[in-house]
């Protein structure tokens, strides 16, 4: 059985513009999504929202896991703040796997997001979840969660957002999408 680990944001200290913190949203799209990813077959663990960025990669690598995804939202840079949009679609640059991985999703999400041009593909080598991960790993910045309308877009499209991530791990995992509720 194919399996991935699914870390929504465990930062529940920060806010968006519209008042909930990154966790809640987050959160919300990776409880949106189980249910289609029980439906597809696919066996998922997540993290624990109480507990650390480090005991959730600990997690992940204690399982023998085909995909790591992390959710999470942006924030503009200091001085910037509310300037910046669209989903930003972290690949670990060493692994070919988790570049197809991020290339099924970034491309799922243009088809999404108001903005097509605006979704980024992109490679590093320094965040957490994508370096200390054994699993490919993912990490996406769904929108700027300090932008009003990339917020407003968020919290309006949580399922639409769930559906889109959990079609494109289908598609990576190579395993047939089965919508629960058609």
């Amino acid at each position: 059985m194919v399996s991935i680990y699914l870390s929504p944001s465990v930062q529940e200290f920060n806010p968006t513009v519209l008042g909930p913190s990154e966790e809640y949203y987050m959160n919300l799209i990776a409880d949106a999504m189980e249910p289609y990813l029980e439906a597809s077959g696919i066996y998922f663990e997540r993290n624990d929202r109480d507990e650390s960025l480090g005991a959730a990669i600990d997690a992940s690598n204690a399982g023998n896991f085909d995909l790591h995804l992390a959710l999470h939202s942006n924030a503009s840079p200091e001085g910037k703040e509310g300037q910046y949009q669209g989903p930003d679609v972290y690949y670990y640059a060493d692994s070919p796997a988790s570049r197809i991985a991020g290339e099924i999703i970034a491309g799922n999400l243009m088809a999404i997001y108001p903005n097509p041009e605006l979704v980024q593909l992109l490679p590093n080598t320094t965040l957490a979840e994508l370096r200390r991960t054994e699993a490919p790993a993912v990490l996406v910045e769904v929108a700027y969660h300090d932008n009003w309308d990339d917020a407003g877009w968020i919290a309006n499209n949580i399922n639409r957002i769930a559906y889109n991530l959990a079609l494109s791990v289908t598609q990576y995992l190579g395993v047939p999408f089965v919508d629960p509720f058609v």
